[in-house]
């Protein structure tokens, strides 16, 4: 997908139900996720995404996305709804590629493609590096991995069903490239954890 995707009004569903006071919850619940690597944040919001699309996933959109911010939507049967859908509601343009992109959405965690595709920035700008939302079946508080690093006390544990058998690999071999990389979201219905570029992961 390319371009800006200019939708009717009709075909799309609502943004936060209290747009002020929900952008602010959704705000903090990111913020404390990035801040504490592996810890879930839970979302009560009143939220009624697109059909494919969890309360989580669009909240993300809603809260980071702007007009300054391309945004690439990985291929998925739900991704001219959730491209629409954001447009409208942030002004997100869409970014050509993954490469192009300051956001990515991956709503099948599965097909998440290489993270060697996506811009990890550059040692002068690294802050350019992309975020990914990564839509996931399960999020979980223990077993998978263990975590260590900025935010995090001693060591966690971050359980993120559904990935490539890749990403592990992928992942570990990013830090070579710090302060280069990518911070990327995991959600799964209301739930929400974050994997920062400088977080250690472990099997």
């Amino acid at each position: 997908m390319s371009g800006i995707i200019t939708p009717t009004q009709a075909a799309l569903s609502p943004g936060f139900a209290e747009p002020v006071l929900d952008a602010q919850a959704a705000f903090r619940a990111t913020l404390d996720a990035m801040s504490r690597p592996g810890r879930i944040e839970e979302l009560a919001l009143r939220l009624d995404p697109p059909a494919g699309v969890d309360a989580a996933t669009a909240a993300c959109c809603l809260t980071l996305l702007d007009g300054d911010t391309p945004v690439w939507v990985a291929p998925h049967a739900a991704a001219d709804r959730v491209a629409a859908w954001s447009a409208f509601h942030t002004g997100a343009p869409l970014a050509a590629s993954a490469a192009d992109a300051a956001f990515a959405i991956v709503l099948d965690a599965s097909a998440l493609s290489a993270l060697d595709g996506f811009d990890w920035g550059t040692d002068e700008e690294p802050q350019r590096g992309a975020t990914l939302v990564v839509q996931v079946p399960t999020i979980a508080g223990q077993g998978g991995w263990t975590l260590s690093g900025p935010g995090i006390a001693t060591h966690t544990a971050l359980r993120v069903d559904g990935l490539p058998a890749s990403f592990l690999a992928e992942r570990r071999a990013m830090a070579s490239a710090f302060p280069r990389g990518l911070d990327i979201l995991f959600t799964s219905g209301t739930r929400l954890a974050a994997l920062p570029r400088t977080t250690i992961l472990e099997a």
